[in-house]
């Protein structure tokens, strides 16, 4: 019958009493035999849950179905997620995102390890240690820990791991920060201060709330003049210079359609009579564009949002005597104008492509108006009626004199 035991591990500093070395990497590890080959597996710091695992391994054994798992490091787990699963499922922002993370951030602290001597007490010193360096990013380091649980998981489905280490970390706690977005005097500031065409582009997208990546893809064909509707139906995405020399991409193709961000950023937007007389006059004096483009460069290209940036949309808020913002901005300024005319939440959502209502609420609800404020008193109206409710403020205020 087939034996197997629970060893206290250190390859560090060789200690073999379980429990007291501070090393990060010393644990339980469980010892069996499969044939005449002796097997190791890092458990972790507990005991317990060594044990356990040892007899699930022992079970498996003695009935047939045991299956060894692989051996890799992380590093090379990571890359081969990378290019394996996450390339084909996610969008080129999002892949882009995650190499960085995968570069930057988890290679240097796991890539060398073997993906089973990775425990939950350094996915935590890691957190803990990440929070010291930068107190002021715990969004990222969320992000980042996102990234480690998605990619551990698909290690224990794909028979690398027998439990994922991170499933159990909590995120950091992440303070609200207020959004900014400008007001209606500082908006006409800034398209007085900005130069065509770059001033309806800035108009564009403060009077529809579009993506960056969805305005500079916007065509004439997506505009609807009689329902006055704009369709959303693309975004446009530019690869780094690094990312086209790895895909062996000339000058002429760094950049591609996408797909919206999500099946709810395909929308109709309603287009103002303000908006639709300005992108009328844009028309007659936009370059002629191959791709059909409202905006767009002198050769039809579409626009590299940095330059936009860079180039027009900084100096145009310098040029008003206003503070910096981001272009993103531009969208948290259209929802404010929406909610200051009392637009439904539901409404806002649809024109912003939200996927949830609830993510609505979450960035916006703040901005929403009071309208709990007399609800105790409307309650009393529609049980009592007007009259009774009279009544009873008289007999309350009588009582009080009396008293």
């Amino acid at each position: 019958m087939a034996q197997g035991s629970v060893i206290w591990r250190c390859r560090k500093c060789g200690s073999k009493a379980g429990g007291t070395c501070p090393c990060p990497r010393a644990g339980y590890s469980i010892a069996y035999r499969i044939g005449k080959r002796q097997k190791w597996e890092a458990v972790g710091r507990n005991k317990k849950i060594a044990e356990r695992r040892l007899t699930e391994v022992m079970a498996q054994l003695h009935s047939g179905t045991f299956r060894s798992v692989q051996k890799i490091t992380f590093g090379d787990f990571a890359q081969r997620w990378l290019k394996d699963h996450s390339s084909s499922k996610v969008k080129p922002t999002t892949y882009r995102s995650y190499r960085g993370m995968v570069k930057w951030h988890l290679a240097p602290v796991f890539g060398s390890q073997r993906l089973t001597d990775i425990t939950p007490d350094q996915v935590q010193a890691y957190m803990a240690k990440s929070l010291r360096e930068k107190p002021n990013a715990p969004a990222t380091i969320n992000k980042t820990l996102v990234l480690l649980k998605q990619i551990l998981k698909h290690a224990r489905q794909w028979g690398y791991l027998r439990e994922n280490p991170a499933q159990d970390i909590q995120h950091a706690r992440v303070e609200s920060v207020e959004m900014d977005y400008l007001n209606p005097d500082e908006l006409r500031l800034l398209l007085k201060h900005a130069d065509e065409p770059y001033r309806t582009l800035f108009l564009t997208a403060v009077l529809t709330g579009m993506r960056m990546g969805e305005l500079l893809a916007l065509q004439w064909g997506d505009m609807d003049w009689n329902a006055n509707r704009i369709h959303i139906r693309r975004s446009v995405f530019w690869y780094l210079k690094r990312e086209a020399e790895e895909l062996g991409q000339d000058e002429t193709t760094l950049w591609r359609f996408t797909s919206p961000k999500s099946k709810r950023s395909k929308r109709a937007i309603i287009m103002s009579p303000g908006l639709k007389e300005a992108l009328e006059t844009h028309r007659l004096q936009c370059p002629a564009s191959p791709h059909d483009l409202v905006f767009c460069t002198p050769k039809g290209t579409p626009l590299q949002y940095r330059n936009l940036i860079r180039r027009e949309f900084e100096p145009a808020l310098t040029r008003a005597g206003l503070r910096k913002i981001r272009f993103h901005d531009l969208r948290h300024t259209y929802t404010s104008l929406l909610i200051a005319q009392g637009a439904h939440a539901k409404f806002i959502q649809s024109q912003l492509g939200h996927a949830s209502i609830q993510t609505t609420l979450d960035r916006y609800g703040h901005l929403l108006p009071e309208t709990q404020q007399h609800v105790g008193e409307h309650l009393d109206a529609q049980l009592f009626g007007a009259t009774q409710k009279s009544e009873g403020s008289q007999a309350s205020g009588l009582a009080m004199v009396q008293r």
